[in-house]
């Protein structure tokens, strides 16, 4: 299943054509920046995803096994959704942090352009 190898270079070749043909934008500096920037963020995420996935497993299965409550309340399922949780918060919110970081960078007072 798929394009055919030969079909694709031929589609591929034909649309690099044309591109050389049209003008370059001049905001397309700041595009492949914001866009090298968000393909940055996402191991940034998935570091702070695994960091804050730890640091929530470690008093989380600790809690439900020494605490009574939680032995009582908390089977399997709730501790893995207070450890997904954080994980997937952690990711969120370095990702983000990351993005707006380099946002502040490209903005257009480093490029030193005036609208």
């Amino acid at each position: 299943m798929g394009i055919p190898s030969e079909l694709r270079d031929a589609w591929v070749n034909k649309r690099h054509s044309y591109t050389s043909m049209t003008a370059a934008s001049p905001n397309e500096e700041r595009i492949i920046h914001s866009n090298n920037s968000i393909r940055e963020s996402v191991p940034e995420g998935f570091k702070a995803a695994a960091i804050y996935g730890v640091v929530a497993a470690v008093p989380t299965v600790i809690a439900c096994r020494v605490i009574p409550w939680a032995k009582v309340n908390l089977n399997h399922t709730a501790q893995a959704l207070i450890i997904s949780t954080a994980s997937i918060a952690g990711f969120f919110i370095a990702t983000d942090q990351y993005i707006l970081e380099n946002a502040r960078g490209n903005t257009i007072g480093k490029h030193g352009k005036s609208m």
